[in-house]
């Protein structure tokens, strides 16, 4: 996962964290989030297609999409103990070839980063403490789809991550957390040409697709309308 500062990142995201995560993932699957955002976009249509993740850890999005007819995958996180956990995960499932690594926070990276037909921000916008460069930046370099998710904007997600916060503070871990309101977000992205497609709510999280303008997204099922919740799709969390 990609985050506000590096060193910051590489507390959080450290060596344990990412065995622990990469051991779950093979047990039981890509966490929630990443689940429905995999089936949102699956439904949209992967085929042939290249594919951003920013921020994606142990890369959950990155092998279920090329298993699903993505191209290839350009992979950038901010924390190098879960790329080296990515990295170890591609080889065993041999997809190594077809990812590209970049290490680094993407805020700072994306002059280098080049454009793909679908971008995915899985739970990282929550670790931006300014949300708009990240997700501007990410959007320019989206040709297609665009999806991502994040907390909810709702006074009960609020105050959890308000007291894991403190904790963090507590303990001098410098990593933090915020709650972006989902409106801004989609008045940018609305601004630089992009629809609604899809969307997903738990609880606690929110993930959405949008549609640049006048691209095609047709997958084996008719696209969701705007807004739209598939219960299908509805995961706890």
């Amino acid at each position: 996962m990609t985050c506000c500062g590096a060193s910051a990142c590489e507390s959080q995201f450290d060596r344990k964290r990412a065995a622990r995560e990469l051991k779950d993932y093979r047990a039981h699957g890509p966490q929630p989030t990443g689940r429905a955002l995999i089936q949102l976009l699956r439904r949209a249509g992967v085929d042939g297609s290249t594919l951003l993740d920013i921020g994606g850890g142990i890369g959950a999005i990155q092998y279920d999409l090329l298993e699903s007819g993505a191209r290839e995958v350009t992979a950038v996180d901010a924390s190098s103990a879960y790329q080296r956990a990515a990295r170890a995960e591609a080889e065993r499932r041999g997809l190594s070839a077809r990812i590209q690594f970049q290490l680094g926070d993407f805020v700072a990276l994306a002059p280098q980063v080049a454009a793909a037909d679908i971008v995915t921000l899985d739970r990282v916008v929550c670790c931006y403490a300014d949300m708009e460069p990240l997700v501007r930046l990410s959007a320019e370099r989206c040709r297609r789809l665009y999806g991502l998710s994040y907390p909810r904007y709702r006074w009960p997600v609020r105050a959890v991550v308000s007291t894991e916060n403190a904790f963090r503070r507590l303990f001098r871990n410098p990593f933090r957390s915020f709650v972006h309101s989902p409106v801004v977000m989609d008045r940018l992205l609305t601004a630089l040409g992009f629809t609604l497609q899809s969307k997903v709510r738990t609880f606690a999280w929110e993930v959405v697709v949008y549609v640049r303008d006048g691209a095609a997204a047709t997958g084996g099922r008719p696209n969701l309308r705007p807004g739209s919740i598939d219960p299908e799709l509805i995961v706890s969390g």
